[in-house]
C-alpha cells in the first residue's frame, strides 16, 4: 500500500500542478488531501478547477470552513480573495467534505486535530512566539481514541513525523503552496519552511509498518510571488519567493 498526502495548497495552482506531476513520476495513483485548498491571494478558481475533478479522498480545513460559514464581508483578506474566485459548485464541493475521515480502513485523516481544525497537532507556540515540537505526551493525548496505525494531519505547514510510544505514526506532509506565514493566535508567531519549494509526503506500508518520505518540488514560485505582489500582498510575495516571513 503506497499513496501520497498533500495539504495546504492555499490557491497555489502552479505548486499543485508540479506536485501532481511529481506524484505521477513516482508512479503513485492514490492521493489524500488534508485541507486548506484555496485561501490566499493567488488562483483559487484555477486551483479548484484542477483539484475538484480528481475526486481525491479529502477533508476540510479551517480556511475551507471559513469560506462556507463566514459572511464574505467579514472574511480575512486571504479568504475573501479566494471566495471571490470560487463558483457555487466549488463551494458546494467544500460543503460536502467531511471534517475527518478514514482512508482504506487504517489511515486517519484530518486537517489539524480530531476535535479542532485550528490547533497545531505536533507543534506548540510559546508566549514569545517560538514554534516548537510539542511534548510527545501532549501529541499522544490528542490521538486518544484513534486506534489506527497511521494518522495524517496538516495545518502547520511543517513537514514532520512523530512515532508514538505504542507505534502509531503521525505525519504532516507540509504545505504544497504556502511555505511561510505569520499568525496572531495563540500568540504572534511565524511558520517558515526556509525555502520556497512545494512539499508533500509519500506513505508506504511495508512488512515492518508504515514509512514516510518527504518530497520537495521545484516550480515557478517567482510567478506566484509576482502575482501576490500585484494583488497588494507583499507578505505573501516575500513568503512565496523565499520561504521566510520578513
Amino acid at each position: 500500500m503506497r499513496f501520497a498526502a498533500i495539504a495546504d495548497i492555499h490557491g497555489n495552482h502552479l505548486a499543485l500542478e508540479a506536485v501532481l506531476a511529481d506524484i505521477r513520476a513516482q508512479e503513485i495513483d492514490e492521493i489524500v488531501n488534508l485541507g486548506d485548498f484555496f485561501s490566499g491571494p493567488l488562483e483559487a478558481g484555477k486551483t479548484a478547477d484542477l483539484l475538484t475533478p480528481l475526486s481525491l479522498t479529502s477533508v476540510r480545513g479551517n480556511h475551507d470552513r471559513y469560506l462556507i460559514e463566514q459572511d464574505p464581508a467579514a472574511m480575512h483578506a486571504s479568504d475573501a480573495a479566494a471566495y471571490g474566485q470560487l463558483s457555487s459548485s466549488h463551494l458546494n464541493w467544500i460543503r460536502n467534505l467531511p471534517f475527518d475521515t478514514i482512508y482504506r480502513g487504517e489511515v486517519y485523516l484530518c486537517h489539524a486535530t480530531p476535535k479542532d481544525d485550528n490547533l497545531y497537532w505536533l507543534e506548540s507556540v510559546s508566549p514569545a512566539g517560538v514554534v516548537f515540537l510539542k511534548p510527545i505526551e501532549a501529541i499522544a493525548a490528542l490521538a486518544e481514541g484513534i486506534d489506527l496505525p497511521l494518522i495524517l494531519c496538516g495545518h502547520s505547514h511543517i513537514p514532520r513525523a512523530v512515532r508514538l510510544s505504542d507505534g502509531r505514526l503521525i505525519v504532516n506532509p507540509g504545505s504544497v503552496g504556502c511555505p511561510a506565514y505569520d499568525d496572531e493566535l495563540p500568540y504572534y508567531h511565524k511558520v517558515e519552511a526556509g525555502h520556497p519549494l512545494a512539499s508533500y509526503a509519500i506513505l508506504e506500508k511495508a512488512a515492518g509498518g508504515w514509512t514516510w518520505q518527504f518530497r520537495t518540488v521545484a516550480y515557478d514560485y517567482m510567478a506566484m510571488s509576482a502575482l501576490a505582489a500585484e494583488r497588494g500582498r507583499a507578505d505573501w510575495a516575500g513568503a512565496l519567493a523565499t520561504g521566510w516571513v520578513r
